[in-house]
């Protein structure tokens, strides 16, 4: 005869999937903010009267832990939770690099 009780017994629970958090990918257009990037995000959508496609952007700011992003990378970011009164994205990693320019030109 066991002395455990109903309340006593334990059950394995399976943690619920974290639903995936929104990514978007665009182009670094400010590195001047320490461990902060603003990112462009392009895209059409087409004119619901005309159909012409209509260029329209986004201007997220996002954190970058390392300072590794500079102008006109190619960069994918993450929703996460609001880290200032505008930053709500993270770097997640960097696509593609913009070509460096040489310093010491006279």
């Amino acid at each position: 005869m066991t002395s455990e009780t109903p309340s006593q017994t334990t059950v394995a629970v399976e943690p619920q999937a974290r639903r995936t958090r929104p990514t978007r990918v665009g182009v670094v257009t400010s590195s001047a903010r320490d461990k902060t990037i603003k990112v462009t995000v392009s895209y059409q959508v087409r004119h619901p009267k005309y159909g012409k496609y209509i260029r329209r952007r986004t201007v997220l700011h996002a954190h970058d832990e390392q300072n590794e992003c500079h102008n006109g990378d190619l960069v994918e970011v993450m929703h996460c939770r609001p880290l200032s009164k505008t930053k709500c994205w993270r770097l997640v990693k960097v696509l593609q690099q913009a070509p460096r320019e040489r310093g010491g030109g006279a």
